[in-house]
């Protein structure tokens, strides 16, 4: 493990990482810091905790918004794809639960 010494909305954070992961907790961070500055730049939202949530939220959203590349799976979005294993989980709770009640 590797320390890192980074910088988020003007706060220092002491981060562990491994040597490989280095570049994309680096990048992580640098998107996490410019899309909390932008927030914070509004006005709208002064509380580092307020601003941190904001973000978070934006990108899960980003992230579930994120398109698999072609193949089997192309075009689909990663909350659909989630959505879709929630539902067929489900599916199949209610099918074991059923099975259960007939033994």
């Amino acid at each position: 493990m590797e320390r890192v010494d980074v910088t988020i909305l003007g706060r220092e954070y002491s981060l562990a990482c491994a040597t490989e992961e280095k570049p994309n907790l680096l990048a992580a961070v640098r998107h996490v810091d410019q899309l909390m500055g932008r927030i914070q730049g509004t006005g709208k939202i002064s509380s580092n905790e307020r601003i941190a949530v904001m973000a978070a939220l934006q990108i899960a959203g980003e992230l579930l918004g994120l398109k698999a590349p072609d193949g089997p799976l192309g075009g689909l979005a990663v909350g659909d794809f989630k959505r879709k294993i929630d539902d067929m989980n489900a599916m199949l709770d209610d099918a074991l639960s059923g099975q259960e009640k007939l033994l």
